[in-house]
């Protein structure tokens, strides 16, 4: 049983991921900045008030996880940088920080030509400056300093929506994971079945991980 705090476990892939989690015996707390709104959340679930782009914040949380679960949303370019950022810099100050699986953004990942999706001409405006903050975070991940266990975890760039929970998925690194049509697939309920399979079994510490059917 692991002690995880949800970051945005308000949304649509924290609540999830939350459910998921609390299902299968975990502690889960969910930190979100307006806790009177997470009513809807699966029973099991604690409900705090936590920012992670606050220091503060996420040393008090830091105190009793074992994993953060960064799921955040709806916000700047800024926020996704800043949150990883404040992440970073105040758990390699603690003795024995909590791992930190960020869920980030499917655009980040490769094509086969080996550039970000979100660099190809055609990729939607609407969705760039997600996008864009998405990337940076994983570069403060992947820049940090030793002492903080990352994982940043894509989904799909294009399908990726809520369904059915199936309990399969293939996983990838930097490329999506593709069937035999070409499509890279994955339903929100399966991200999270794969999120709290990493938290039980690690095997991406330190590196970004994609999942798909």
């Amino acid at each position: 049983m692991a002690n995880i705090v949800v970051f945005g476990a308000g949304g649509t892939a924290g609540s999830r991921i939350a459910a998921e989690a609390v299902e299968r015996g975990h502690r889960v707390t969910a930190a979100v900045r307006r806790p009177e709104a997470t009513s809807y959340l699966a029973p099991g679930v604690r409900t705090v008030t936590g920012d992670a782009t606050s220091p503060r914040s996420v040393r008090e949380l830091a105190e009793e996880a074992d994993v953060f679960v960064v799921a955040i949303g709806g916000g700047e370019r800024e926020l996704w940088r800043d949150a990883a950022r404040a992440l970073v810099d105040t758990l390699c100050e603690l003795p024995d920080p909590p791992r930190v699986i960020h869920v980030g953004g499917g655009a980040t990942l490769l094509t086969p030509k080996g550039t970000p999706y979100l660099d190809e001409p055609d990729f939607p405006e609407e969705y760039r400056d997600a996008a864009l903050g998405q990337a940076e975070a994983l570069a403060v991940y992947r820049s940090s300093a030793d002492g903080v266990t990352w994982t940043y975890v894509s989904p799909p760039p294009l399908e990726f929506h809520p369904g059915e929970r199936t309990g399969h998925y293939r996983t990838g690194t930097d490329h999506p994971v593709a069937d035999d049509q070409g499509r890279s697939v994955l339903t929100y309920e399966d991200l999270a079945v794969a999120i709290v399979d990493e938290i039980e079994n690690p095997r991406f510490a330190n590196a970004r991980f994609t999942a798909a059917y």
